[in-house]
């Protein structure tokens, strides 16, 4: 890689050089993907989940190809290739798919309450997967988001044992974007920032590709101008213009600092889905999702705390 590669430009920024540039890039990151679970709702509407899930990882990928080849990146090398597999699997395959499905069947609001556990997932992946060794608090205050999120979706259910199959889909998407997340941050620092994301919907295009095709075969592709533009929104930005800011806000960093901005990723989805969606801010949503933002916070924190001078990923 050269010096002038944007790759070597991005992951030897220096940390202090630009932090309010780095927590704006990272806001803008988050604003692009708070309106991915209502849209979604939307474009379900009136296409397939899994043409939603798998078309928008197509468009994607389309864009991150062709900045790939005017910028001329070098190809990942032997074991980067399974990493990114990871990556694609998590963020490029599961999320999208699994929250497409699970949209089907219940409200945006209710999907971005559960989905709030992902800033909480995503660090406890990353404890895991850096080898760090925080302390029990952090566990705790991790477990009582995922308890809340998960009493929240009994509730909504009808009580206990009564957990919806969407509820079951959009755990499995916190899960599978939490792993995405936390193996794309440690791989940012090795290929760069927009370059991973870009590599990883590439890596996944062969089977996304067909996988959007199924859903066409031998039908029309029906839907409103607002569901084709929700459609479009899902592939240009929550897949891949969201990420660019998401992954260059991280790279300014300090990503520890830049990454607790996905705090308020749930609350503006829910805003997000009473205007667009007409959805009541119900008593349940607003302290549900307060509830698990809190403890996603607090667990974040105490893992900063424990690890001072550490670039967390």
């Amino acid at each position: 890689m050269t010096s002038k590669n944007s790759a070597t430009a991005l992951s030897r920024a220096p940390i202090s050089s630009a932090p309010v540039a780095g927590l704006w890039w990272g806001l803008l990151g988050v604003a692009a993907f708070s309106l991915t679970v209502p849209l979604t709702r939307i474009a379900v509407q009136g296409f397939s989940p899994l043409f939603i899930g798998s078309g928008r990882a197509v468009v994607a990928a389309a864009l991150a190809a062709a900045a790939l080849a005017l910028t001329r990146q070098r190809l990942p090398r032997g074991v980067q290739w399974a990493r990114l597999a990871v990556v694609a699997g998590g963020v490029v395959v599961g999320f999208p798919l699994l929250t497409s499905y699970a949209l089907t069947s219940t409200s945006a609001g209710h999907g971005a309450v559960v989905i709030a556990l992902l800033p909480a997932a995503t660090a406890g992946a990353a404890v895991l997967r850096g080898g760090e060794r925080p302390p029990p608090a952090f566990w705790g205050l991790a477990g009582t988001g995922a308890l809340v999120g998960i009493a929240f979706a009994a509730v909504q259910a009808g009580g206990p044992g009564q957990l919806h199959r969407a509820d079951l889909l959009l755990f499995g998407a916190v899960a599978a974007a939490a792993v995405g997340y936390a193996e794309g941050g440690l791989l940012a620092r090795e290929l760069g920032a927009w370059q991973t994301i870009s590599w990883a919907l590439v890596l996944s295009a062969p089977l996304m590709i067909p996988l959007a095709a199924v859903p066409l075969v031998g039908r029309p592709v029906a839907g409103t101008p607002e569901q084709w533009a929700a459609f479009a929104y899902l592939g240009v930005v929550s897949m891949f213009l969201g990420f660019v800011a998401w992954y260059r806000g991280l790279a300014i960093g300090p990503i520890a600092r830049v990454s607790q901005i996905q705090l308020v990723q749930p609350v503006l989805s829910i805003l997000w889905a009473a205007l667009l969606l007409r959805e009541a801010l119900t008593g349940a949503v607003l302290v549900g999702g307060l509830a698990v933002v809190l403890c996603a916070g607090l667990a974040v924190r105490v893992r900063l705390a424990a690890a001072p001078g550490r670039r967390s990923g």
